[in-house]
């Protein structure tokens, strides 16, 4: 569903493309890839381990957006006589693509993360590696990690183990396809032969997984994410990334797969980045969003609470959901990464309500992902960790850091390509909702189209949440500044 698209005589490709660079330059990211990375990434030809399984020949499938081609993961699992389900997700093999200390990991590590810049990719790997040699691609053999574990019927993850081996993508499935015929839609193309029971079971678990996680206070949010889309003759749209059932099936597959490969290397005397979510510091607005909605929360955070008030705000009222997802996610506050020592406590992910938690399924677009892939082949096999405690913590700054300024990089070119498409509209007024307030002003996301911007008149009073009707006073596309006054 487009919510904006803009208009030939403003979408100068080479315009936009030159202002992402430059707000990825200011934000101190590295925009070229050094030749030494592209000739390192060239020769890089690793040759299977001697001690990697060999699994070829199951039927694995990946289900990612039409356009991906750095397939991170594919799935495939099997029902025991026992009633569990043994889930294998295999992720793609970086590591012995890009070793440490090489000028390929210099690079990755710097920039820590692909980066999303409106139509501008700009890839965290060479695109040699990130959409060939270690992409999960159809019909391709490749090397692999795979992570697998055991659900019950009540969807709690046992027995996680993780190993290197060899496999082979059978079916290379598309998210709106797979969703669309899992509701059932007359018009959704079948999967290829063989996998559409692979594939319900792959649902069943996943759900049995999101249930488990939700009994324990996981939080669902219904949230606008918009990606850029080049139209045929180089115009650009921005979309909104519709939810559906495959998107969440490989999403719960995920976590559940994170968590497996926090305790794993947790069980075998490894110390791993975590991703956490802190109990949120602005718990009080929480409490009065929700009193204002006729809900009374503890005065403590409480996950369980707090999920069941969004239940409940789903099912009340599924359109102004949205509204009221997006301020709770802004009040939450950020994730960051933190190295988590083995039998230590920390903190866990108060948003998934998931206490060992990593980033181990995305090593094609994530620097943590990749730095604890390189943990599990030590683990794997019997080698020493490959890094002190000290550069593991500097890791995860990095990462923390990095990924803040990336969070910055994809709402400032937002923004450019919503002030390109609204220059025409300045005096109009729109309904929206208050999703920032610092020492930097007030922030408003309009509620159609959800373009965000600042108050910069009438901002007093305002709070993340609040409803607020604003009129579009200037617009300035190379800054991607959106300035708004309250009505």
């Amino acid at each position: 569903m487009a919510f904006l698209s803009l208009p030939p005589q403003s979408t100068d490709f080479d315009k936009v493309a030159r202002i992402a660079r430059r707000v990825l330059h200011d934000r101190g990211f590295l925009v070229d890839l050094p030749r030494a990375a592209e000739e390192a990434a060239e020769h890089a030809h690793p040759a299977p381990h001697s001690g990697d399984r060999d699994l070829r020949d199951l039927p694995w499938s990946s289900i990612d957006n039409r356009e991906s081609r750095d397939l991170d993961q594919i799935e495939w699992m099997e029902k025991l006589p026992d009633g569990r389900v043994r889930v294998l997700i295999a992720i793609a093999d970086v590591a012995s693509f890009a070793p440490a200390g090489g000028p390929v990991d210099a690079f990755a590590a710097a920039n820590t993360s692909t980066l999303y810049a409106g139509p501008m990719v700009f890839p965290m790997l060479p695109e040699i590696l990130s959409v060939d040699r270690t992409s999960l691609l159809h019909d391709r053999e490749r090397l692999s990690m795979v992570t697998e574990y055991l659900v019950t019927d009540d969807g709690t993850v046992q027995e996680p183990k993780v190993y290197p081996a060899r496999v082979r993508n059978r079916a290379q499935l598309v998210y709106e396809d797979v969703g669309a015929w899992l509701d059932g839609s007359p018009h959704a193309p079948a999967p290829p032969r063989g996998f559409e029971e692979q594939l319900r079971l792959q649902h069943q678990v996943a759900r049995c997984l999101r249930k488990q996680r939700f009994e324990r206070g996981a939080l669902s949010f219904e949230t606008v994410e918009a990606r850029t889309i080049t139209l045929p003759g180089g115009n650009l749209e921005l979309a909104v990334v519709q939810k559906n059932r495959a998107r969440e099936l490989v999403e719960d597959l995920m976590i559940a797969a994170n968590n497996a490969t926090a305790r794993y290397l947790d069980a075998h005397g490894f110390p791993s980045i975590r991703r956490i979510v802190k109990t949120p510091k602005r718990w009080s607005r929480i409490v009065e969003l929700a009193e204002s909605r006729g809900t009374k929360l503890p005065a403590e955070p409480d996950p369980r609470a707090l999920s069941a008030f969004l239940g409940d705000e789903r099912k009340k009222d599924p359109t102004g959901f949205r509204d009221v997802s997006l301020a709770v996610v802004k009040l939450l506050g950020p994730g960051e990464y933190v190295v988590a020592q083995p039998g230590k406590p920390h903190e866990g992910h108060f948003g998934l309500a998931v206490y060992d938690y990593t980033h181990s399924t995305a090593p094609n677009r994530r620097f943590a992902d990749l730095v604890t892939q390189r943990l599990l082949f030590a683990s794997a096999r019997g080698v020493a960790n490959p890094y002190s405690d000290d550069a593991l913590a500097a890791v995860a700054q990095r990462c923390t850091d990095k990924e803040n300024d990336a969070r910055a990089v994809e709402r400032t070119m937002r923004k450019v390509l919503a002030a390109i498409a609204l220059a025409d509209h300045v005096g109009e007024e729109y309904d929206g909702v208050i999703t920032g307030r610092s020492d930097k002003g007030v922030f408003v996301r309009l509620l159609s189209p959800p373009a965000e911007g600042r108050i910069v008149r009438g901002e007093d009073g305002l709070d993340v949440g609040d409803h607020v009707r604003v009129k579009l006073t200037a617009t300035a596309p190379e800054k991607g500044f959106l300035d708004f006054a309250r009505v």
